[in-house]
């Protein structure tokens, strides 16, 4: 990669850096992108409720929640086009390069960022050399602004190849709330795909290595329950009350009394809770927010089941009602090793790259598994790769960083790995079955659910586990 390109790479990656949205809020993003893609050029660019179906979107917010955000946008100079067509928090874009008879390739990358407050440390180089975000506790501390970058280089230089066959590439948002992937893997370019590419930074792995591919990803649901009870006097009259609080203090416990299974992992949490207004007034109303999460998307539905139950059961002990709402899940999804030993052997001429591992647990959750089972469960092949990069500390941290001399080496493994099954490398094999996305190596064979053990997603990198994905909210 010459110096020009690698120096435009670094800032395409600063400039989406500095100026980061949360999920179903990405406006100027999704504008920054627009731009980026029409100048490089392709055959067809679908923005907003152009690109999926607003209605299969999960984790979707209020309505009135969007418009500090369009503002914010339009005085960053968004397009006006493109705030009309992503109106309502329907972000996001899809480009298609169409390049005659081949096969239809997929890449996906995502593209919000996360609440948290950046460093202003001088040690922090994003603070130091001026691209550190300008928005007060929003930042990209995930590298979805390297995946960004990546994905646009990756655009173009397959356009300026002579790859044959048809490009699809997914700028998804709202992946750090799990509601972005659904409807990309629900839109009408997931149909036809042969082969999809899904990337990450970092994780743990350092800058040189590539990871070809993933498995074990865990299948996840959040959930949120409102318990709604009868306000009363603590001291003069308790008895006429229904103690919300009391309640989601007996559904936090059965959560944690759910049995695990005998099939696999299953992993239950109750992360956040809110309940009461005063010392003195029986609580009326209470919060929670969980997880349930599973090496199958059976076990996933499982554990999101009991939670159910063991919400329900605490509610009717207490006098109260329930709202239970599954706010956003995705599945689970393995790569297949077809496509990731394409990716390992195209890796390994790569400039920059010096060590390449063939496969690692991932032990997190992501939501690029709901476009890898689509594209298994219509006959083609996924990969879910990771491009090392060191990064001062970890992920959803407010010193994150990446390196950016991992830039060029994500943006040469995806190229090859594309313009590689455009010259039919790899045989995407449609007489594979898949069940639950566990697509095994040979086509004879049919993967069903649980056919691997639970990894942890606390192996070591060294050897070849990943620390966690961005994914795991």
């Amino acid at each position: 990669m010459t110096r020009p390109v690698a120096e435009r790479l670094v800032e395409t990656r600063r400039g989406l850096h500095e100026h980061p949205e949360p999920g179903w809020r990405e406006f100027y993003t999704t504008s920054r992108l627009v731009e980026e893609i029409e100048r490089i050029g392709v055959d067809e660019l679908a923005v907003g409720r152009e690109a999926y179906d607003p209605a299969d979107r999960m984790g979707v917010l209020e309505d009135d929640a969007y418009e500090e955000w369009v503002d914010r946008a339009r005085d960053l100079g968004a397009r006006e086009d493109v705030l009309e067509r992503t109106e309502g928090g329907v972000t996001g874009c899809v480009a298609v390069l169409e390049r005659g008879e081949g096969p239809t390739v997929g890449l996906r990358v995502d593209i919000d960022g996360l609440f948290i407050e950046e460093s202003a440390d001088d040690e922090h180089a994003p603070a130091r050399e001026g691209f550190r975000s300008d928005t007060d506790g929003v930042m990209h501390a995930c590298g979805h602004d390297a995946h960004m970058t990546m994905g646009l280089a990756t655009l173009e230089a397959v356009k300026e190849s002579d790859f044959s066959g048809r490009l699809v590439v997914f700028f998804q948002p709202a992946e750090e709330l799990g509601g972005g992937g659904h409807p990309m893997a629900e839109s009408r370019f997931i149909e036809g795909i042969d082969y999809l590419f899904a990337v990450h930074v970092g994780l743990g792995h350092p800058t040189g290595r590539v990871v070809a591919g993933i498995e074990r990803a865990l299948a996840i649901a959040h959930v949120e329950a409102v318990f709604h009870g009868t306000s009363a006097h603590a001291g003069k009259s308790p008895e006429e009350g229904d103690n919300a609080m009391q309640a989601l203090g007996t559904a936090i416990s059965n959560a944690y009394g759910i049995p695990r299974h005998s099939e696999g992992m299953t992993r239950v949490n109750v992360g956040y809770a809110e309940a009461g207004s005063a010392s003195n007034v029986i609580a009326d109303r209470a919060r929670v927010e969980a997880e349930a999460r599973g090496e199958t998307t059976a076990l996933k539905e499982y554990g999101k089941s009991r939670l159910k139950r063991a919400f329900r059961g605490a509610a009717e002990s207490h006098g109260c009602e329930l709202e239970f709402e599954v706010t956003t899940e995705c599945p689970r999804a393995d790569s297949d090793p077809e496509l990731a030993d394409h990716v390992a052997s195209v890796a390994e001429g790569v400039e920059g790259v010096t060590e390449v591992l063939p496969i690692a647990d991932f032990g997190a959750s992501e939501d690029a598994t709901y476009l890898m089972d689509r594209v298994q469960g219509n006959g083609g092949l996924a990969t879910y790769m990771i491009v090392g990069t060191d990064h001062p500390t970890g992920h959803h941290s407010p010193t994150f960083d990446v390196d950016e001399e991992s830039l060029p080496i994500g943006v040469g493994v995806l190229t090859e790995a594309i313009l590689g099954v455009g010259d039919g490398d790899v045989a995407a094999d449609s007489d594979v079955t898949a069940t639950d996305g566990d697509v095994a190596a040979d086509s004879d064979v049919t993967a069903t659910d649980g056919d691997v053990s639970a990894g942890g997603g606390d192996a070591p990198a060294t050897d070849g586990g990943s620390t966690g994905s961005g994914a795991d909210r």
